[in-house]
């Protein structure tokens, strides 16, 4: 890093406005992680055309500000510079990430036809529209693909290699995710199969067992990973992961102790297996794993704050409120801070809001739902009930929102950045 802001500083400032020096600084810093100097470089450009516009929202990308590519796009847009299809697959990429369907949408209609029978790009709108959960629209792109199986570039932004003598169809793979991300592990499963034995891939059939573990498709799970002669660490994680969720701890277990005869341990297997123990209510193994995790993965700060939260989880949802409390803050600092809180009141439409839930509430229960306290990771006030509380989570507002509009949505799409409790899913 240092070498590389040293040679910048001490280059010639006639090379400063050439296109293609100021594309590779943009591409370094941003590596780096430097947002504000890139920011500066962009700024002082005079000269600016779609590849440099390309590598800034590629760097945003990198960086996890996906939501400022759609401010340069605009901004292309206003000085007429036409995006080339870099620049589109890395709009492309910021629509994947967003996750919001207005935005995967808004892109998708102003991508010229020319461009949008591009493979390259039907790659990356087919992984877009299965990560913001539109798997039909996924599809459609998938059927528009003429020669599925003879696909030979390199997409590093996927971490997926391609030999020429080894070629994959990467939308099927790309399709395969979709299903798996959007609960329709059967289906996902159906595809895989369909594909030629020697065009199965490493990332294919992790896409594939991972759809396979959120479905409980464990038959299937099972078939699958039998047939994989390279059982990598990725491919073992996601059986653990199958396994933990349908709560067969014992196998989730073995699976591991046989992979630490050969192989240093893995903490992303240790995740998995707490997951399923945290929902399973199972506090002795979840003790046991934890305990085991710190031992060996000292170092894993932020792994182990996540472990410390499940744990806490557990104990709250098991009626032990100040063992957990004492946990967590023994073990962890202030984790961060939330934008928007449970039981917020700050919308103009609040009242509406809470109205609108009351009778979901009540609509659920005469249909024989019942509300688990187990979801609940505190003691209850005076004033409160289990209903109360877990009616007040974030999205439920949202969805709530939604629904009391004059003109109701044809669906809800509900982005989180933490997982959505067990509660709200139902």
């Amino acid at each position: 890093m240092k070498t590389g802001k040293k040679l910048l500083d001490e280059m010639p400032e006639s090379y400063r406005n050439d296109n293609i020096t100021s594309t590779s600084a943009i591409d370094m810093l941003m590596k780096f992680g430097d947002v504000e100097s890139v920011e500066q470089i962009f700024r002082s450009i005079k000269a600016k055309g779609a590849d440099i516009y390309g590598a800034l929202m590629n760097g945003y990308n990198l960086n996890g500000e996906s939501w400022k590519c759609f401010k340069i796009f605009e901004e292309m847009n206003e000085k007429d510079i036409i995006p080339d299809e870099i620049a589109w697959n890395v709009l492309i990429g910021a629509c994947s990430k967003s996750g919001m369907l207005h935005h995967c949408q808004y892109i998708m209609n102003q991508i010229p036809l020319n461009i949008q029978n591009n493979i390259r790009i039907q790659n990356a709108l087919i992984d877009m529209w299965g990560k913001c959960g539109s798997i039909e629209k996924a599809k459609n792109v998938f059927n528009l693909v003429i020669d599925r199986d003879t696909i030979t570039y390199n997409a590093m932004s996927n971490n997926i290699f391609f030999h020429e003598s080894f070629m994959i169809s990467i939308e099927k793979i790309f399709l395969v995710n979709g299903f798996g991300l959007n609960g329709m592990g059967s289906q996902a499963a159906k595809l895989y199969r369909e594909m030629p034995n020697n065009l199965r891939d490493h990332i294919s059939q992790i896409c594939v067992l991972n759809a396979c573990s959120h479905a409980g498709l464990l038959h299937e799970a099972r078939t699958i990973i039998n047939e994989i002669s390279l059982k990598t660490e990725s491919i073992i994680t996601t059986m653990i992961d199958c396994l933990s969720r349908l709560f067969m701890f014992d196998e989730a277990q073995k699976l591991i102790e046989d992979y630490e005869k050969t192989n240093t341990p893995s903490i992303a297997m240790y995740m998995s297996l707490l997951s399923g123990a945290r929902n399973n209510r199972n506090s002795n193994l979840s003790e046991k794993i934890y305990k085991r995790m710190k031992t060996l993965f000292p170092n894993a700060k932020e792994s182990i704050v996540a472990d410390v939260v499940l744990l806490s989880n557990i104990y709250s949802s098991l009626g032990r409120y100040e063992e957990a409390k004492n946990f967590r803050s023994n073990q962890i600092k202030e984790l961060g801070v939330k934008q928007l809180k449970t039981h917020d009141h700050s919308h103009p439409q609040s009242t509406e809001i809470y109205a609108k839930i009351d009778r979901l509430k009540s609509k659920a229960i005469e249909n024989g739902f019942i509300f688990h306290s187990s979801w609940i990771t505190r003691s209850l006030n005076e004033n409160e009930t289990t209903e109360s509380v877990l009616c007040g989570h974030s999205e439920l507002l949202v969805i709530a929102l939604n629904l009391i509009q004059e003109l109701g949505p044809k669906f809800i799409q509900v982005v989180k950045n933490l997982r959505v409790c067990g509660h709200c899913r139902k």
